[in-house]
């Protein structure tokens, strides 16, 4: 009799570039597709795991299997530019301390923080500046914990690979509880808490349980929701499964719900194929039992789901695991965005396509949607004035909440794959936003400036 997911010890084992070459299943590339691991991969962070490699991973069908592609570097990942200068500097045989110079300078062509994530979003108390946290939106504050700075495996398209590979200058991560509790006992407007990372779920449960008691014994009352990102789900169900403190896990998912917390997984799923195993299922449904809900979100990414089928099915499978659809993202302007990015008319035309073929209990997604740096906006369609094809656009989120909503209008451009590549319609010379924007921009720079002789 074949055990189980819950009844067998599944062990993780990851791989990297220090030891990917032991996977077996490996012996199905050509030695060129191995060498562009090992170039690629020396640019934008790589990780997998067993679990990935021997039970999402189709390997028949390989290199155009959409897990490989989500998380195995491939040749196309770099520009030519870049794959030859890190290629020349391997073959060369210069030092580690050269590789990583090289391997930088790449980097910062690569806008590794995108929507000024680092010039605009960090707040201050105290005269402190809280470098593992962000704050954009008036209700949400974004927290990153420092034992949280890795995944179970890493994603190709990650608008967060800066985190990965090194980069302190880069990276978000605080450990500091008391300072977290303090801003959102001073903040009352936040409602939500968001340990995001990285993988908050990468954490022991001892140390992720020392934030979830400090944060349910404050006993802040504007606090209502907890929210984790994870990618744990897909990468690594066996968190919840079979690891030494998978139950701890649980019980402290139940102690937030206990505590009259809404707690909200945001799932990263990217493709049906990771809701297919008994692990994942079984994963879900533990979770599910402790009174959590899960949501689920997603980039549309060329090479991996850039289908209505896709989606469409993803989000019935979804639906029918109790998971609530959420979001369809545009990928960011960042690392291999050249090879995932898809125009933002086609990605408005493949989410009404996907979105036509499901029930209503699928239609809680909301897409296509960018997190740019005034707001998250909601490409609403195209329609035609007089005419002339024009682009709607909506905030879901703004700097100011009073932007939340209002609809603006752009030329139409089939080409854009962002915000920034777009002009607003009717001749207007800016959208209604920008004035506003940039005096935000300024007072935040002078508070900061303030705080920091305070």
């Amino acid at each position: 009799m074949i055990a189980t997911p819950t009844e067998k010890k599944s062990v993780y084992k990851s791989y990297a570039l220090h030891n990917y070459r032991q996977i077996p299943q490996l012996s199905r590339l050509t030695e060129e597709q191995i060498k562009d691991i090992d170039v690629v991969g020396h640019v934008l962070p790589f990780k997998s795991n067993n679990y990935v490699v021997d039970e999402l991973i189709k390997w028949d069908n390989v290199p155009d299997d959409p897990i490989f592609t989500l998380t195995f570097p491939r040749r196309e990942m770099l520009k030519p530019e870049h794959y030859k200068k890190m290629e020349a500097a391997l073959d060369s045989g210069v030092s580690r301390d050269e590789i990583k110079k090289v391997a930088n300078e790449i980097r910062m062509d690569l806008n590794p923080h995108p929507a000024g994530q680092l010039e605009h979003n960090v707040p201050m108390i105290d005269g402190h500046k809280l470098t593992g946290m962000q704050h954009k939106y008036r209700e949400t504050v974004l927290f990153f914990p420092s034992q949280g700075q890795t995944c179970h495996a890493y994603c190709s398209f990650c608008f967060r690979w800066p985190q990965f590979v090194g980069m302190d200058e880069w990276k978000f991560a605080m450990k500091e509880t008391e300072l977290l509790v303090k801003y959102l006992q001073k903040h009352t407007e936040v409602t939500d808490l968001l340990f995001t990372g990285g993988d908050p779920m990468i954490m022991k449960n001892k140390i992720f349980a020392t934030y979830i008691d400090a944060l349910i014994e404050a006993d802040i009352p504007n606090l209502q929701t907890i929210r984790i990102g994870t990618k744990a789900l897909g990468y690594w169900p066996y968190k919840f499964l079979t690891e030494d403190d998978a139950e701890d896990t649980l019980r402290t998912f139940e102690k937030i719900v206990k505590s009259g917390k809404n707690l909200a997984i945001m799932a990263h799923f990217n493709h049906p194929a990771e809701l297919s195993t008994d692990a994942v299922k079984q994963a879900i449904a533990k979770v599910r039992a402790t009174g959590a809900q899960i949501r689920t979100q997603s980039p549309l990414m060329k090479n991996i789901n850039a289908d209505a089928d896709i989606w469409a099915t993803m989000w019935r499978q979804q639906v029918n695991l109790n998971c609530i659809p959420y979001y369809m993202f545009v990928a960011r302007d960042t690392g291999a965005q050249h090879y995932f990015k898809v125009p933002l008319v086609e990605a408005w035309t493949i989410f009404q396509k996907a979105y036509q073929q499901v029930s209503g209990v699928c239609r809680t997604v909301r897409g296509p949607s960018m997190s740019a740096t005034p707001g998250k906006v909601q490409m609403l369609g195209v329609s035609e004035v007089n005419g002339k094809k024009i682009m709607t656009f909506r905030f879901l989120q703004g700097r100011n909440p009073d932007w939340v909503a209002k609809p603006f209008f752009a030329e139409y451009n089939d080409e854009a794959i962002w915000l920034d590549d777009l002009k607003p319609a009717f001749g207007e010379k800016q959208f209604f936003f920008e004035n506003e924007l940039n005096e935000i921009f300024n007072e935040e720079l002078n508070k900061n400036t303030v705080d920091n002789f305070e």
